[in-house]
């Protein structure tokens, strides 16, 4: 046994890593979280050659795919907060890279849209971005891209649905 004075606070309250499930489970948080972190490096350094952020650019490439958007659909799509999405619009309007539109039958309402400027930007950077994520992740198989995607989706929706840490 051990003598008081040379334990440690880790193993006063037991060892998470030798719990064979929980080391698991730890060290696969640890490598998605690496991965995400690198190719998110080449993801933000390719976006930053067009001068944007990497939210600007979300915003601007999802008005690409799903064209004229009202503001809170935009939010929920590029998952900003609200202040955080009426902030990049504002910057991007600032650039004529998209505008605001009034809604023709609801005063209240306001959409985002490209401006022929921002739909030109947007539409070179995507393409030169999709080419840099798919050459990064060709480092597994198309299979195994298929099968990564699957188990993924699984583990964000079971995460998603469990209940938070405050019991939210």
């Amino acid at each position: 046994m051990t003598p008081p004075s040379l334990t440690t606070p880790r193993d006063q309250a037991g060892d998470p890593l030798a719990d064979p499930r929980q080391a698991r489970a730890l060290k696969l948080w640890v490598v998605l979280s690496r991965a995400r972190s690198a190719i998110q490096r080449h993801a933000d350094a390719d976006i930053a050659l067009d001068g944007l952020t990497t939210s600007e650019f979300a915003i601007l490439e999802t008005l690409l795919h799903k064209g004229r958007l009202r503001v809170g659909e935009l939010q929920q799509k590029v998952l900003v907060t609200s202040g955080g999405t009426t902030y990049l619009v504002d910057r991007l309007a600032e650039r004529h890279l998209v505008r605001r539109v009034d809604c023709p039958d609801d005063r209240r309402v306001r959409y985002v849209e490209l401006t022929p400027e921002g739909e030109a930007l947007v539409g070179a950077a995507f393409v030169r971005h999709a080419a840099r994520i798919t050459e990064l992740l060709s480092a597994l198989t198309p299979d195994e891209q298929e099968e990564a995607t699957r188990l993924l989706r699984r583990l964000g929706r079971s995460a998603a649905e469990a209940p938070a840490a405050d019991g939210r």
